[in-house]
């Protein structure tokens, strides 16, 4: 499948603020309502299929500000999740981020805490709001539906062109499958 993303682009890296991003967009900030964890899962599960297709680096921070513990970092399905450490935010984890790659990378951070984004640009980085994430997301989205079913679409042609026999084979092989 054709992909979004443009090869001979700088590889770029996206530092979400997680529960920043869960309070903005209406539907995970309903489903934390009921399960926390739950909003929090959809919210990885979204990204990492942005990543699939986008091929953007994205590092998904989430606090653990008032929990004891070190700093966790997990893997999700190409996604980096960062768990802080115990009384850091994840405002400090990406601007210390930032402050470190923020002039040699290309990063940008979702958040829409306004004295966040004056950071993130004072240090390097672009901004992005959470709503404006939602919209690239979902224009994504809607990109990769459309080429789909384009390709669909030609597959379904070309299939047409095959004659008879060998229609028949294909099926008979698809069903053994």
């Amino acid at each position: 499948m054709n992909q979004i993303n443009n090869s001979s682009k700088p590889k770029e890296y996206l530092y979400v603020d997680g529960y920043n991003i869960i309070n903005h967009w209406d539907s995970l900030r309903e489903l934390s309502e009921t399960s926390l964890e739950e909003s929090r899962e959809k919210l990885m599960e979204i990204l990492a299929e942005y990543h699939h297709y986008s091929n953007i680096n994205i590092i998904l921070v989430f606090d653990s500000y008032a929990v004891r513990s070190d700093r966790q970092v997990d893997r999700f399905k190409g996604i980096e999740i960062v768990y802080t450490r115990e009384f850091e935010t994840a405002d400090q984890y990406i601007e210390r981020m930032l402050d470190e790659y923020g002039r040699r990378r290309r990063i940008r951070v979702a958040t829409s805490d306004r004295v966040e984004q004056d950071i993130i640009l004072s240090r390097g980085g672009t901004r992005i709001s959470a709503r404006e994430l939602e919209v690239e997301i979902y224009n994504a989205t809607k990109t990769i539906r459309r080429i789909a079913k384009r390709d669909n679409n030609i597959n379904d042609v070309e299939i047409g062109r095959l004659d008879n026999q060998i229609i028949e084979m294909l099926s008979d092989l698809k069903e053994e499958i």
